[in-house]
């Protein structure tokens, strides 16, 4: 995997990248991280329902995500690097597809506008919170590497940068007693779904066509 280059901006990682995610250490970390996103999916479902905040319900849809992606990473691990960057791949589409779907949702709220329980919405995004600050600490020291690697970093950071936003939507619609920072916030998150999509599939791309240039 010499001949790999990082070539997504800002991704922290110089030179060649050589880990693949064939490492114990990191499958051990890497089923802890999809059992924590799994039980949050269920959480966050529940609770914008409740809510009704389009914020935390586009949040659970990404624990939802994150669960089923950081599951193929898993699987892929050790195989080829065709098989992980096509895996790469189809993650970040789905990564990109659900932040349409989150911006599309989000425009139809605008037509049937509810102001969410700020409380239950706070409760939620603290816990979401806690939960993804977790999986970072514990994939931080792999937040390099191949292009299935990256993808698995870049989600988790994505949640924690996301509940924040959610935190912070809550405190506005407390203050404002009105929908709209749930749904400013919703479209936010939407941006960096589709961002970090194209972040995945362009260094997937570039691996992908590599393999052929080696064949």
């Amino acid at each position: 995997m010499s001949g790999e280059h990082c070539s997504t901006g800002g991704c922290g990682c110089t030179g060649n990248v050589t880990f693949d995610g064939t490492s114990a250490e990191y499958r051990r970390r890497l089923w802890l991280v999809i059992a924590i996103n799994g039980i949050m999916f269920l959480v966050e479902l529940v609770g914008g329902a409740l809510a009704g905040s389009r914020a935390l319900q586009a949040d659970a849809l990404d624990f939802l995500g994150d669960t089923l992606t950081y599951g193929i990473s898993l699987a892929v691990i050790g195989m080829s690097l065709r098989v992980r960057s096509t895996a790469a791949l189809f993650k970040g589409l789905s990564l990109f597809l659900m932040g349409l779907w989150v911006a599309g949702s989000t425009l139809w709220s605008f037509f049937v506008l509810r102001t969410p329980e700020a409380p239950v919405m706070s409760t939620i995004a603290l816990l979401a919170l806690a939960a993804n600050v977790a999986s970072v600490l514990i994939l931080a020291r792999y937040k390099d590497g191949d292009a299935n690697v990256r993808s698995v970093w870049l989600c988790s950071r994505n949640d924690a940068i996301g509940n924040v936003a959610v935190l912070a939507a809550a405190g506005a619609v407390w203050l404002t007693d009105t929908p709209w920072p749930d749904l400013i916030v919703a479209f936010g998150m939407a941006a960096l779904f589709t961002s970090s999509a194209m972040k995945i599939l362009r260094q997937a791309w570039s691996e992908y066509r590599s393999t052929h240039a080696h064949a």
